[in-house]
Order: structure tokens, then C-alpha cells, then sequence
């Protein structure tokens, strides 16, 4: 009846929001969790993306840069790689650069790409994973769209669990 292939999004699971130029206390934590969702989901035979926040030089010229004047990503550099053992997992997998909060890329994936199951995961749970989460619930609004709690975060926890809260109202499914 309806297409059970899983896809899992490693959002911007990168070293400068983890240890980095905006990284916060607990981030690393992740790391494990979403390694090992990465290596279930492959197990599984299920497919597996990364999205890579991406800026270049001009970043203190775009509106982003302007709001928020904290250079990061900056694509090539240390802080743009992926962090710890997930960066193992999914370096094989395919990745989609973005250089603002979603991924046009995704979601021209997710339009070819057909799932019963979209799965979430990595930083920042109010930022990026919020947008591509409604990405995500845009481009397949009968596949089940999940986010683990426990396997995002935001350097402000009051806004990580509104933004959870506001995701359930979007009919997503938050795990607690």
C-alpha cells in the first residue's frame, strides 16, 4: 500500500556547530547516536543523506552573515567537515551543500526519491532541522516524517524543546 523504504537526514551534523565557530556544550553527544542511525538505516539497506551547511567568503556580506556575524562552514575548512564517527558513517553517502537553512537540493531529491518513512537527525533541532523537516513534510505529505529527540539539539534547550513542539504540530513525529 504505501512505500516502506526509510530515508534518515543527517542535518549539518558539522565540527563548527558541534566544537567549533557556533558549537555548544552537549552537541558531541550526538555523535554516537547518529553514527549508529546511520549504520542501522545502511544495515537496513535503507538510504542515508547529509546536508552540509556550506558559505563561502562573502558570508559576512549575505543576509545570514549579516544576522548572524559569526563565520562558519566555511566550505572546505576544518569547521565544514562532518564531526567524529558520524563523518566515518557517512562519507560514502550522497550530500547536499546548502548555503542557507534548507536544501533546495533535498528537496529536489525528495521529489524524485519516494519514502514511507523520512527520518531526521543532527543540528540545530530550532534551525536547520526545522526547515528541513517541513522540506521534507512539503515534498512527501504522506510519508511519516520523524525526529528523534535525542539525536538533535540546540545551544538554547527552551527553544529545542518549543521547536519539538512546534514539529509535532506539523504532524511530525517527535520520539522522546
Amino acid at each position: 500500500m504505501f512505500n516502506m523504504k526509510r530515508l534518515l537526514i543527517v542535518v549539518d551534523y558539522q565540527k563548527d556547530f558541534v566544537d567549533g565557530a557556533l558549537g555548544f556544550p552537549g552537541a558531541e553527544k550526538l555523535d554516537q547516536i547518529i553514527a549508529a542511525k546511520v549504520k542501522a538505516y545502511q544495515q537496513a539497506g535503507d538510504d542515508v543523506v547529509v546536508t552540509l551547511d556550506t558559505h563561502g567568503d562573502d558570508y559576512l556580506m549575505t543576509q545570514e552573515g549579516t544576522n548572524l556575524p559569526t563565520p562558519h562552514c566555511l566550505r572546505g575548512s576544518d569547521g565544514w567537515q562532518v564531526f567524529g564517527e558520524t563523518a566515518k558513517a557517512v562519507e560514502d553517502c550522497r550530500a547536499f551543500e546548502k548555503p542557507g537553512f534548507g536544501s533546495l537540493g533535498l528537496l529536489s531529491y525528495l521529489c524524485e526519491h519516494r519514502y514511507g518513512q523520512i527520518e531526521l537527525c543532527g543540528l540545530v533541532s530550532n534551525i536547520c532541522v526545522l526547515a528541513n523537516a517541513v522540506i521534507a513534510k512539503t515534498a512527501q505529505p504522506e510519508a511519516e516524517i520523524i525526529v528523534d529527540s535525542q539525536a538533535t539539539a540546540s545551544f538554547d534547550p527552551k527553544l529545542h524543546e518549543q521547536t519539538l513542539a512546534v514539529l509535532a504540530g506539523l504532524q511530525v513525529t517527535v520520539i522522546r
